[in-house]
């Protein structure tokens, strides 16, 4: 039996992603499951991949992007135990999502309960469990905090903006004004950072206190701002450089904000902490952890606490638009692809 994956051909644009046709189905080894890929998340962390500008990918080219999926176990092999054909169950590979079929294994999947919505309970996996995990592991957030979320109408900000109303915060995010309603409907303060100086903004907002958490995905240059944000006793956690991947911002320049982050403001003895977050490095240190936030996402959405912001759902043949389309900031919240041929 054939099925269809996406191959990246090159480092480049998103015409280097090609759909292929392979003629045999995985086969998997012993401790392995194969599974019918239903979903696979897209994000900017794909299109960096592509780009071949992600530290956490070794590989070279040709290879099978796709940082995240949701699928169901379609056979076991030798020696797997807690698992069974027919069981939907979901995994973070970093690359290797966007296919029909696939090997993992089973030590890895996290499982999930039925009746999920193949698209929704993918977005559980990356983005979602990226802005639990900055919003409960890094630092506890009380009711009644304040936050300022960066790119707040994309895949991650948007699960930022939901997961905090969730928990009593109080939510502004940055975003173009075409996603402005979409960070109100989360019941989000909504800033015009083409428009509108955020700094200036958030210290009017708080009468000069600040806020008690920034998330920053922007770059160096940005973090700068972001930490002028930030109240006494708060904290400004950095989870990406999209500026550097854009051309906004150089490599030295992303550089001294990696320094003032990590070493340069935690001398000031000004209250204000900072740190740097990253999904992959931390599930590699504490993999069960992951296991339970992704299990306590799945839960929340199950019931009916989330409704994770879902631009369209599209079929994997589709890829090369959608990442055209996040490349040029065109996304409100994410872009889902369908794998499977009978799924959605």
């Amino acid at each position: 039996m054939s099925y269809n994956r996406v191959n990246l051909k090159a480092f480049g644009g998103p015409e280097q992603l090609q759909l292929e046709t392979v003629e045999q189905l995985p086969e998997p080894a012993a401790g392995e499951v194969r599974v019918k890929v239903l979903t696979a998340g897209t994000g900017f962390t794909d299109t960096i991949i592509r780009q071949g500008q992600y530290v956490g990918v070794k590989e070279k080219p040709p290879f099978t992007p796709g940082y995240d999926w949701f699928g169901v176990v379609d056979k076991l092999g030798s020696n797997v135990k807690g698992l069974a054909v027919g069981q939907y169950v979901a995994d973070m590979p970093v690359i290797g999502g966007y296919t029909q079929y696939l090997c993992v294994d089973a030590e890895r999947v996290v499982p999930a309960p039925d009746g999920l919505d193949p698209a929704e309970a993918v977005a559980m996996i990356l983005s979602y469990t990226t802005a639990y995990q900055m919003l409960t592991r890094i630092r506890e957030l009380k009711p009644g905090s304040t936050c300022l979320v960066h790119a707040a109408g994309g895949a991650v900000g948007t699960a930022l903006l939901e997961l905090g109303r969730e928990m009593g915060l109080q939510m502004y995010g940055t975003a173009s004004t075409a996603k402005h309603e979409l960070v109100r409907g989360f019941g989000a303060t909504p800033i015009d950072y083409r428009r509108e100086d955020f700094v200036e903004r958030i210290l009017a907002d708080t009468n000069g206190r600040g806020v008690d958490a920034v998330f920053d995905t922007i770059g160096g240059k940005n973090w700068s701002r972001s930490y002028r944000c930030v109240a006494r006793g708060g904290i400004l956690i950095a989870f990406g450089a999209l500026q550097l991947t854009t051309g906004e911002e150089k490599v030295p320049s992303l550089l001294w904000g990696f320094f003032k982050l990590m070493a340069g403001w935690r001398l000031i003895p000004d209250g204000r902490a900072s740190v740097f977050y990253n999904i992959q490095t931390r599930r590699e240190k504490h993999p069960e952890e992951f296991k339970e936030d992704v299990a306590a996402l799945f839960g929340m959405l199950v019931g009916g606490k989330l409704k994770p912001a879902i631009q369209a759902v599209v079929p994997l043949q589709e890829v090369q638009e959608v990442h055209r389309q996040i490349d040029a900031a065109e996304i409100a919240g994410k872009v889902v692809l369908r794998c499977a041929d009978d799924t959605l």
